[in-house]
């Protein structure tokens, strides 16, 4: 008889494990990048909703502020942006034109840490960052799920050009 609920009970518990499907924690997606082209004409004409690094406000700062940024970028490698307010249909994002003669001279690390620094920066503002030159080409993207806390990001850098790690090691 102790056999036999011995036996019953190691099925019992058997069966109960193979049956139960395993828990898997859903985690929380982060955005793709947007997927809308970079305005170049705002950085001469800008629009209301739209601000440049010639857009000066009398009455407060300017949010994001990336002025600080672009005095201690490397090289001057920070040239000019313009900032999106958040729409029904896209969040607010920074599109950043860099230097791209400087941006070429970098490193996959040193093209990294700019972007990571950037994006951390318009993040605390609710911003996303994609990094273009002036020929309008997406060199980079830092994009976050700022729903969630602490806000999940990921950084994608075209490597397009400029391959291994170069000089940083």
């Amino acid at each position: 008889m102790r056999q036999l609920a011995l036996f019953f009970g190691t099925y019992l518990t058997t069966l109960c494990f193979l049956s139960t499907s395993p828990l898997l924690a859903k985690t929380p997606s982060i955005p793709v990048p947007s997927d809308a082209p970079l305005e170049l004409d705002l950085l001469t004409n800008p629009k209301d909703s739209a601000n440049t690094a010639n857009t000066i406000n009398q009455e407060q700062l300017t949010v994001p502020s990336l002025w600080w940024i672009k005095e201690t970028s490397e090289n001057k490698l920070l040239d000019n942006w313009i900032t999106y307010p958040a729409t029904n249909n896209q969040t607010a994002r920074v599109d950043v034109v860099v230097n791209q003669q400087i941006w070429s001279l970098l490193d996959y690390l040193e093209r990294y840490d700019f972007v990571n620094r950037l994006g951390s920066v318009v993040r605390n503002h609710g911003y996303n960052v994609r990094v273009f030159n002036y020929q309008q080409e997406r060199l980079a993207t830092y994009t976050c799920n700022l729903n969630v806390n602490p806000a999940l990001c990921r950084i994608e850098i075209n490597s397009q050009g400029k391959f291994g790690l170069g000089r940083s090691f």
